[in-house]
């Protein structure tokens, strides 16, 4: 079955609302002569999003997936923020602006993702072949499509699409019951055997963009397995290829040697490099030291073959008190300047343990300091 999951609104492509500032030219003219305008950037890194008629575009099939019994939404988060970085060695945040998925339905992606059937030819997963046994019944490949579009200023002032990329998020595990409300099962998928399904999909996903959209555009084309519903950390990209405007034929794909873990680290899955959680525990013992009020603190740290790429920290407090609150935020910012590693972007989030966050710290990978800021209460 095919359902719309939850997922967050990820506007990374975007800023501030308001005209466009720096990349875009002319965006007050551009918006009464041609019906759009551009979101602006908060810095060149970013994209600058698309305004048609005065509303942001969303995506037409954005959270659209598989039901996979409590699936595990980081996987959503990772999934969109990754596409959009392997976007930009394609096209570049200078030159392009962003647009969210406008060519695929929510409809049509419902029937990728389905079982493929006499009442749905179109179906990327194979077959449903009456068995039910962990190693005997067809498991469900892909899991998600997410589409974005790449948009250029022609001669007259107009936006026109100029490149595709579309992810698909494909399964190492396939959970399923047997019967409704029933024991949650879940067929092994191996990564050899994931990434041939996963190739044969994308074949299928281009052919049938092109026939959308036509020759004019290259298509970037991202693999990316699925964490496991139970992970602490969302899964990661594996592969990636461009097919250049004029071509229909993926000819070779890019290893992307990502891989994403959770500090502290499990005993099943070994850190790259044992420095960075090192670094890490050092790190949570001096803020727990000095504030034994905390219900925990971990981290995600994403890795490019041994290379820590970023880490996004959460720590959970039972603090009350806002002027806790402010004393903690300013004592983490000097704790991670000395114990987190330099070079990387870094996002710290406090939140109390009913959810809420109190304040976040952040750094990109040129800062040597953090910022902050505690959120008060008026």
């Amino acid at each position: 079955m095919v359902t719309l999951g939850l997922s967050t609104l990820l506007l990374t492509a975007c800023g501030n609302l308001g005209s466009s500032s720096g990349t875009t030219t002319n965006t007050n003219e551009e918006s009464a002569s041609s019906g759009y305008q551009t979101t602006g950037q908060t810095n060149d890194s970013e994209y600058t999003g698309v305004i048609i008629n005065g509303r942001y575009r969303t995506n037409k099939s954005r959270g659209v997936g598989v039901s996979q019994n409590s699936e595990n939404l980081l996987n959503l988060k990772s999934f969109e923020s990754g596409l959009t970085d392997i976007s930009k060695e394609y096209f570049s945040t200078k030159d392009y602006v962003f647009q969210e998925g406008q060519t695929l339905s929510k409809s049509t992606v419902e029937d990728w993702l389905a079982r493929k059937s006499s009442k749905n030819p179109d179906g990327l997963n194979p077959e449903d072949n009456g068995k039910n046994g962990e190693n005997e019944r067809n498991p469900m490949y892909v899991q998600q499509i997410e589409e974005q579009d790449y948009m250029k200023e022609d001669s007259k002032g107009n936006l026109s699409l100029a490149g595709i990329t579309v992810g698909i998020g494909m399964n190492r595990k396939d959970y399923y019951q047997k019967e409704e409300y029933g024991a949650t099962y879940v067929t092994n998928i191996s990564k050899e055997e994931m990434e041939k399904q996963g190739k044969i999909a994308a074949a299928k996903v281009v052919a049938r963009l092109r026939a959308k959209v036509g020759n004019d555009v290259p298509i970037v084309v991202a693999m990316y397995q699925q964490a496991e519903i139970d992970s602490l950390v969302g899964g990661s990209f594996y592969a990636y290829t461009e097919v250049k405007a004029g071509s229909s034929e993926i000819t070779n794909w890019t290893d992307t040697d990502i891989s994403s873990y959770v500090f502290p680290a499990t005993s099943t899955k070994s850190v790259p490099n044992d420095n960075d959680e090192a670094a890490f525990e050092s790190f949570k013992n001096k803020i727990q030291n000095f504030f034994p009020n905390l219900a925990g603190v971990t981290a995600q740290a994403k890795y490019k073959g041994k290379n820590l790429q970023g880490l996004k920290v959460t720590i959970t407090t039972q603090f009350y008190s806002e002027t806790e609150i402010t004393s903690f935020t300013q004592y983490v910012a000097k704790a991670a300047k000395t114990y987190l590693p330099s070079g990387i972007p870094v996002d710290i989030q406090v939140k109390g343990s009913d959810g809420t966050v109190q304040s976040f710290l952040a750094k990109t990978a040129k800062d040597s300091s953090y910022y902050t800021h505690v959120f008060t209460s008026y």
